[in-house]
């Protein structure tokens, strides 16, 4: 079964082929990075344009590059929620206009459940239940995943997301956007017990994340050493930070598993791409005698490969849509 799936819930403009939700035919994905660097941060408005301007070109190269036509194809799946609202509107219009001229089952796909969906398209034998971590600009979850489209939230952030974090201080540093790509480059060559940083607990919900006091910590000490004429080793500042946010996370995740039984753990999102997080949790699983899954780089951040593997277990349990589909900016996972 071919999946053509569609991506625009952020800043990433894509299209891809999937065969039977596990092999990539194509994956074409038109980047609006540079752009929205000139201001530190995703415009929206400017990410629904160009979401308009590239949907249709990325469309058609990717039916080029998986050399198939519209009619060797089975469905059309595509990101309807979480994201940015205008942007998620351009994907979910235009799939629905391309299901219904061409005749094809429409299948909605959550943004956080295609994440994780990335992992099937590199790890043949990985099957449902397992443990996932899904940390990215936006979200920071535990999730059981018991099926395909079975999902139970174990943990999640109740503030800043992890990757909100790690931009927001890589940013506070001088650092360009996407900050946390610059961050982990940096903290490699610091020391990662220079600084003591706070690392905040939800009082009676142990599974659950709260970042933002870690972030306004390291604002605090900037401005604190700004004031006082005084030049942070930023290199330290940065491996601080990484192993603080890092620590966290593994903990609660290891602690999750620990509760639930789980001996598969799974990492998902663009915030998997961080190499702290991998080796840390690498390392702390192999202790355990647990399995650890990760995505590869290239599918760590938003594409929509993930989309048409997570869309192909959507269809076949029967989650279709009409063309009444509208897009949401926030929804759970569940």
């Amino acid at each position: 079964m071919n999946i053509l799936a569609l991506e625009s819930s952020c800043d990433e403009t894509a299209a891809a082929v999937v065969q039977d939700g596990r092999k990539v035919l194509s994956n074409i994905i038109a980047s609006q990075a540079d752009e929205h660097r000139l201001y530190g941060g995703v415009v929206p408005e400017i990410a629904s344009r160009r979401h308009a301007e590239a949907i249709s070109g990325v469309t058609r190269q990717a039916l080029e590059e998986a050399g198939v036509t519209l009619n060797e194809i089975d469905a059309v799946a595509v990101t309807y929620a979480p994201g940015l609202i205008g942007a998620l509107l351009v994907g979910v219009n235009f799939a629905k206009g391309l299901s219904q001229a061409a005749g094809l089952p429409l299948v909605p796909v959550h943004h956080l459940r295609s994440h994780i969906a990335a992992n099937y398209l590199v790890h043949p034998e990985l099957k449902p239940p397992f443990l996932c971590l899904v940390v990215s600009g936006g979200h920071t979850h535990i999730v059981r995943v018991e099926d395909y489209t079975r999902f139970t939230v174990i943990g999640r952030t109740r503030d800043d997301a992890a990757g909100e974090c790690f931009d927001k201080a890589a940013r506070a540093m001088g650092m360009p956007y996407p900050g946390g790509v610059h961050l982990d480059k940096i903290a490699q060559n610091g020391d990662p017990t220079a600084f003591k940083l706070p690392r905040p607990h939800v009082e009676g919900s142990p599974f659950d994340f709260s970042f933002s006091g870690l972030k306004t910590a390291v604002i605090n000490l900037l401005h604190k050493a700004e004031q006082r004429g005084e030049t942070l080793p930023i290199p330290d500042l940065c491996a601080s930070f990484q192993y603080t946010v890092c620590d966290i996370l593994c903990t609660h995740t290891l602690a999750a598993a620990e509760q639930t039984g789980d001996k598969t753990i799974v990492l998902a999102g663009g915030v998997s791409a961080n190499s702290g997080l991998r080796s840390r949790m690498e390392r702390e699983c192999a202790a355990r005698g647990l399995s650890l899954y990760v995505p590869p780089l290239a599918l760590c951040g938003d594409n929509a490969a993930m989309v048409g593997a997570q869309g192909y277990y959507e269809y076949v349990s029967g989650h279709v849509a009409g063309p009444d589909l509208n897009a949401c900016a926030t929804l759970p996972i569940e």
